[in-house]
């Protein structure tokens, strides 16, 4: 995993997303979620391209119940893009590295 993915639980996901100077990518995992493993080098990858213009923070679903409810998270991996606080995209499931690229582009 890379150094440039940041783990945050319930009390700094509003510090780290919502205040972030930059877009923020939260991946919403689960460590006995396959697809989410599947998709993990995909974000490892995105976080060395895109470092400085865009944060990649994961979240644990599992740890993390209050923050996953509050954003309606019903499967995973679920990822949303934040820009200024606020959902600019979603995307559910393991997706090819084309839509990953493609959410985040239009962000940035």
């Amino acid at each position: 995993m890379s150094d440039l993915i940041t783990h945050v639980g319930d009390s700094e996901f509003e510090s780290e997303v919502i205040n972030a100077d930059t877009p923020v990518l939260v991946d919403f995992w689960a460590t006995w979620c396959g697809p989410c493993k599947a998709i993990a080098p995909i974000l490892d990858e995105m976080a060395q391209t895109y470092e400085g213009r865009l944060k990649i923070v994961k979240v644990d679903v599992d740890q993390c119940q209050k923050t996953a409810v509050n954003y309606s998270i019903r499967g995973v991996p679920t990822m949303m893009l934040f820009k200024g606080g606020k959902v600019e995209a979603t995307q559910v499931g393991a997706v090819p590295k084309g839509q990953i690229v493609k959410m985040i582009e239009a962000a940035l």
